[in-house]
């Protein structure tokens, strides 16, 4: 993409059908400040589908719709350790958080949007590795309600870090798990595990942060619109 060739792409264009949060996340994780980077519509499909449908997105369901189904919407109070994962999660996530931090400072923040995501795919792992269905089957309630509480304690910890960069999804993420107390979406409070009292309740019925799009026709409507 260059303006010599003439083949730009306008991002109010980007912002208009896919939205301020996905444009900026895109642009945020590919380019590196104050060099060049890359523009491509599959790439930019590629992390709209991959990293905010299907990782973040469907992480925020699948917790809000497993804290409905076996604890009535109430996220259960924190009970320290009771899985075999639950503290290699909290230490690996207070890791990333740490370096994500780190980024922050320096401006680097496709860096730090990296370490984000890796702790959105450890938390992702996590209920693989758990596998709360299979406790909800076994009647074991204590490690079920830590693994629930686990995953809302992650993604308070995204919500956070993800602010200063896509501010509507974050405050998204808060809403619909029914955290809204300043003490606890405050950065200063980021890397506490215990500060949920087990009195928030999440929504009723999640809402897709994005919806997923059709690859090769979204490809095919951004190369339209670039200039060639």
């Amino acid at each position: 993409m260059s303006k010599s060739k003439g083949n730009v792409v306008y991002p109010d264009m980007l912002v208009k059908r896919y939205g301020l949060d996905a444009t900026r996340y895109f642009l945020l994780r590919e380019f590196t400040f104050g060099q060049d980077a890359i523009f491509s519509p599959e790439g930019f499909v590629e992390r709209y589908n991959f990293d905010l449908c299907n990782d973040l997105g469907n992480l925020l369901n699948r917790t809000i719709g497993m804290i409905n189904k076996y604890f009535e919407g109430t996220i259960p109070k924190y009970n320290g350790y009771k899985t075999n994962f639950d503290e290699s999660l909290e230490k690996e996530t207070v890791g990333y958080v740490k370096k994500a931090e780190e980024y922050m400072e320096n401006y680097h923040i496709n860096n730090a949007l990296e370490e984000i995501w890796k702790v959105i795919s450890k938390t992702n792992k996590y209920i693989d590795e758990t596998m709360p269905w299979a406790l909800a089957k076994e009647d074991k309630k204590d490690e079920l309600a830590s693994v629930m509480y686990h995953l809302v304690e992650n993604l308070r910890k995204v919500a956070i870090m993800l602010k200063p960069i896509i501010a509507k999804t974050s405050n998204e993420i808060l809403t619909q798990l029914g955290i809204n107390d300043d003490k606890l979406i405050s950065w200063e409070k980021i890397d506490k595990y215990d500060l949920l009292t087990g009195d928030d309740k999440v929504v009723q019925k999640g809402t897709p942060l994005f919806m997923r799009l059709e690859k090769e026709a979204e490809i095919e409507y951004i190369r339209e619109q670039m200039k060639v």
